[in-house]
């Protein structure tokens, strides 16, 4: 049985995040979402990652796949 992957991503202005991941590692990810949004370095903000937080964790369910995403300024959300 093929792996399944999944992709998020974020545009912020110029910037783009794009993380590709499997159900065994979401966790990481979201300890990566962490990571980012307390380096200053980065635009990665602690609002991205509670989006992204959410958004993975959806993934994770079955109702994920029927949402849109439409572009809202510089993110992109679901409707």
């Amino acid at each position: 049985m093929p792996r399944e992957v999944n992709i998020l991503a974020l545009i912020k202005g110029d910037e783009r995040y794009v993380f590709v991941y499997d159900s065994a590692s979401r966790e990481q990810l979201i300890d990566l979402f962490r990571e980012y949004a307390a380096n200053p370095a980065l635009s990665f903000s602690w609002l991205d990652a509670a989006v992204l937080t959410e958004r993975v964790r959806r993934q994770g369910t079955s109702d994920w796949r029927t949402r849109r995403f439409l572009p809202t300024g510089d993110r992109f959300w679901a409707s």
